[in-house]
């Protein structure tokens, strides 16, 4: 799998879910975007495996600096790309206060 690595994580909400999003796109659907929703589970729709949970996981902290607790890999983070934005907002913002 090809990961695509840019240095600029200072902004997050639209830019982070577009980022996630073509990372996904890349890796999961060899480059075609399905036109799948922000908010569709993407176990459910088939999109990604438990295995490709750890493919994003990786990406998330190598491309945003954050790190993925095990008890952070649950539905209600990384469920759907709209999910996984939300979470790498909510890590960011709780790095930046400590």
């Amino acid at each position: 799998m090809r990961t695509a690595i840019t240095t600029d994580t200072t902004t997050l909400s639209a830019p982070a879910t577009q980022e996630i999003r073509a990372f996904i796109v890349e890796n999961f659907l060899l480059g075609s975007d399905s036109g799948f929703d922000n908010a569709e589970s993407l176990l459910e729709t088939g999109i990604i495996d438990s295995t490709g949970i750890m493919h994003v996981v990786a990406f998330l902290e190598e491309h945003f600096g954050i790190i993925v607790e095990d008890d952070d890999m649950v539905a209600d983070n990384l469920e759907s790309v709209s999910r996984i934005a939300a979470y790498v907002e909510r890590k960011r913002t709780l790095k930046d206060a400590a």
